[in-house]
């Protein structure tokens, strides 16, 4: 087995950072999810600050009232 050169243990280096950022990235968002969660009370109180009534959302999500 030949001894690897500087530069290929230095690409498999950077394989594992580019790994370990994209494993961070997903635990990042999982952590947001966590600290933000969706309610309904919070998608209702943004549609109404958007200037949506309750007969526009109903609309929006095909609901018949």
């Amino acid at each position: 087995m030949a001894a690897k050169t500087t530069e290929e243990r230095i690409a498999l280096i950077e394989a594992k950072i580019e790994k370990k950022r994209a494993e961070l990235s997903a635990l990042e968002a999982k952590k947001y999810k966590l600290l933000h969660p969706v309610t309904m009370r919070t998608v209702i109180s943004k549609a109404k600050e958007a200037g949506l009534s309750p007969e526009q959302i109903a609309e929006k999500l095909g609901i018949e009232l």
